[in-house]
């Protein structure tokens, strides 16, 4: 059968939900630290199912737009809503745990060899990057640069060719993961301090603790809330219907 008369796919409710929020953030002019109405009233004034809006809340949730307290409500954390379009974000899903896999295998060994071979310039760039991510969390920020630079710099400290490429070849992929952990509430400051224990193994030329130190920094990486996100759970509008409460 052609391609051009296979099924065709219709937005799931939760999407429209997210659509509609962003509009009413718009409209109503809110910004960072803003409280959205609650699921119920939601709920009611959407005329949909309180299973749909929380849907909607939880992809919000999972790309940092908005953050949820528990009995508390749910808060913009930037001054939009302008949400990545949900089915590249199952894209992302998918290839996340490769790309995560792929980075423990190949930094790990990064940083062991960083430590067997790194210089004292390797050394001064590896504490740069500490201090420039540092300074970026102090001002707000998720650090992003700053962990890029420090992964940069351990990669170039290893002093190997092969492995560098490949590092270079995963470059936006790599990108990805980082932005994804680096949101994740209270990560940067957690990731920073792993940091500082990678740079202290690497310092003392100490290749399997250094290997160590980058093996549970990943691991810290690879726990990120898209990963637990079903994009199908809770869709009523995918099974042709919304049951209202």
């Amino acid at each position: 059968m052609s391609d051009a008369l296979r099924p065709m796919s219709r937005p799931r409710l939760y999407e429209q939900v997210i659509d509609r929020l962003r509009k009413y953030v718009a409209e109503e002019r809110l910004g960072a630290g803003d409280k959205l109405p609650a699921e119920r009233e939601l709920a009611q004034r959407l005329g949909v199912s309180r299973t749909s809006v929380k849907q909607a809340i939880v992809v919000l949730q999972v790309q940092g737009l908005v953050e949820a307290r528990h009995g508390g409500g749910t808060y913009l954390v930037g001054d939009t809503l302008d949400a990545e379009p949900v089915e590249q974000l199952v894209e992302r899903r998918k290839r996340l745990p490769d790309v995560l896999d792929a980075r423990e295998a190949v930094e790990t060994k990064l940083a062991e060899l960083a430590a067997q071979r790194r210089t004292k310039a390797d050394l001064d760039a590896i504490s740069a990057a500490v201090d420039h991510m540092r300074a970026e969390i102090a001002e707000g920020a998720h650090g992003v640069d700053g962990d890029r630079r420090f992964h940069a710099a351990v990669t170039e400290a290893a002093h190997s060719a092969i492995l560098a490429e490949f590092m270079n070849s995963m470059a936006e992929q790599i990108t990805e993961s980082r932005t994804e952990s680096l949101r994740q509430p209270g990560r940067p400051s957690r990731s920073l301090n792993q940091h500082v224990a990678i740079l202290d193994a690497i310092s003392l030329g100490d290749g399997r603790r250094a290997a160590s130190a980058m093996r549970r920094h990943l691991r810290t990486v690879a726990k990120v809330r898209l990963l637990s996100w079903n994009p199908e759970e809770g869709d009523e509008g995918a099974a042709g219907g919304d049951a209202r409460e």
